[in-house]
């Protein structure tokens, strides 16, 4: 069976043009590994059938800031970006998981934009998506104070109360430094909000921490 089964947002793509995507092969992509690094050229598009690739902004001091996650239907901005104004990469793509994808190389990508319709729209459609997501991010981190976007992440990462992660992976997501998360977390922990274990953050008071959630303000 054809990978396209797979292939969510390509449903109803002319037979034509599926078995040209058919003929492409499936690679696996192992937790960690890198896709591509800031200054490269784009050498296609990728289509993720499973797992999770984080894309990420490296400043010169070295601090990274989750930029956007790509699941199963949706698109990379850069590598749109890339593959159709011919900009390189300014960002870092990280595997989260272990990954199935197709990478449709940019000679067949720039085709099929011109002669099938329904890729188009995917294409666009996961752009647009995309884009807006990384407009709320801006959004999030110009106007919305840390303890709110710090408040806001425990409570959507938490599994059984409790959120398994790093003081510096969690300042990654929100867009902060290493330092100001930990802060953060030990005023929240005085407070009685959270309880904090190493590499554990545990939520003691979570309407608390969804007030300071929804707080609007500065940082």
């Amino acid at each position: 069976m054809s990978w396209l089964a797979r292939a969510e947002g390509l449903e109803g793509i002319e037979p034509g043009i599926a078995a040209r995507l058919g003929m492409l092969p499936v690679s696996p992509l192992p937790k960690g590994k890198v896709l591509f690094c800031p200054g490269e050229a784009a050498r296609g598009f990728t289509i993720l059938l499973t797992g999770r690739v984080e894309v990420f902004l490296i400043g010169p001091t070295g601090r990274e800031i989750l930029l956007y996650a790509i699941e199963p239907g949706q698109s990379c901005v850069q590598s749109t970006l890339g593959l159709l104004g011919g900009e390189d990469y300014t960002g870092e793509a990280v595997a989260a998981t272990d990954c199935e994808a197709v990478l449709v190389p940019k000679d067949i990508f720039l085709a099929l934009m011109d002669e099938s319709p329904v890729f188009r729209r995917f294409v666009f459609g996961a752009f647009a998506q995309r884009l807006q997501s990384v407009m709320a991010l801006l959004e999030r981190v110009a106007f919305q104070k840390v303890e709110s976007r710090l408040a806001a992440d425990l409570l959507d990462r938490a599994a059984d109360g409790a959120v398994h992660a790093t003081h510096q992976e969690i300042a990654t997501r929100i867009g902060t430094a290493r330092e100001v998360v930990s802060r953060r977390l030990d005023a929240l922990a005085r407070a009685g909000m959270v309880r904090l274990d190493r590499g554990c953050v545990t939520i003691e008071d979570a309407p608390g921490l969804a007030r300071l959630a929804s707080a609007d303000g500065a940082r």
